[in-house]
């Protein structure tokens, strides 16, 4: 892994927990990427000091406003990071940010429903479609063959959960249900990007990545951050065009729909 993973890289939800340390770990890579853009709500906030204090000291480290379920930010956020890229396409795009609400079949309701498939569906199809033509030329300007997240990736951080083959064996331990549908449905429009982008060389893949110590997933949960992005990590170097439209998890493991 003596090579980059990606020139450049946007990741999505990096004020905390898995995207935070996504930046932290690329940063610290012996060839980090030329320009990181990691994204937030509200950059000014006390919540976005450890990611800003990064950015300070970090020059190829670019803290972007982007708020997923607003169509206007998320198309200023891609004008602002193009202008940034000065003609060079994005590698890598990793929709990140989402939320998960406690919610069972007795509680959730259709605005429980609705306000979670905007964060966690309908913000990656936004954000996605805003970036697109970033990384269709990053496709186009690398020639080599195959698919890789130095040519040009899409990845959309899923879940488990959201597996319908394995509902039974964490039904009763998940007690999310409008964030198991919302990434069920994530599942489908990844696998759709696979399908609708192979011809533009961009891989579209779906991570899980594990249990995770973050706001999300509890302090009982059995991975670190750390440990987790390392996996991921791993995979996205690992990653081909037999990856396009899959679901994998942090260390590689293909999960079923």
């Amino acid at each position: 892994m003596s090579s980059p993973l990606a020139r450049t890289i946007l990741i999505t939800g990096c004020n905390r927990g898995i995207g935070l340390e996504i930046v932290r770990q690329l940063l610290a890579k012996p060839k980090a990427p030329e320009q990181i853009f990691a994204t937030c709500r509200a950059p000014e906030s006390p919540k976005c000091q450890t990611l800003n204090e990064l950015a300070v000291k970090n020059a190829n480290l670019k803290v972007i406003q982007l708020e997923a379920t607003d169509p206007t930010s998320v198309i200023k956020a891609a004008k602002e990071v193009e202008a940034h890229l000065k003609g060079v396409g994005l590698n890598v795009l990793i929709n990140n940010a989402g939320i998960m609400p406690l919610s069972t079949l007795e509680t959730v309701d259709g605005e429980d429903l609705l306000h979670v498939y905007m964060t966690n569906v309908v913000g990656p199809l936004l954000i996605t479609k805003a970036f697109l033509h970033l990384l269709k030329k990053a496709a186009k300007d690398n020639p080599q063959a195959g698919m890789s997240c130095s040519k040009a990736a899409l990845i959309n951080m899923s879940t488990i959960g959201s597996s319908i083959a394995l509902c039974h064996e964490y039904y009763g331990v998940l007690p999310v249900v409008s964030y198991r549908c919302s990434k069920a449905a994530l599942n489908m429009l990844t696998k759709c990007q696979s399908l609708g982008y192979k011809s533009d060389g961009i891989l579209c893949t779906a991570i899980h990545p594990g249990w995770v110590q973050t706001d999300l997933g509890g302090p009982e949960a059995i991975l670190t951050p750390k440990d987790s992005v390392k996996g991921i990590l791993n995979v996205l170097y690992s990653l081909t065009e037999k990856n396009n439209g899959c679901l994998l998890d942090w260390e590689g493991k293909s999960i079923p729909w």
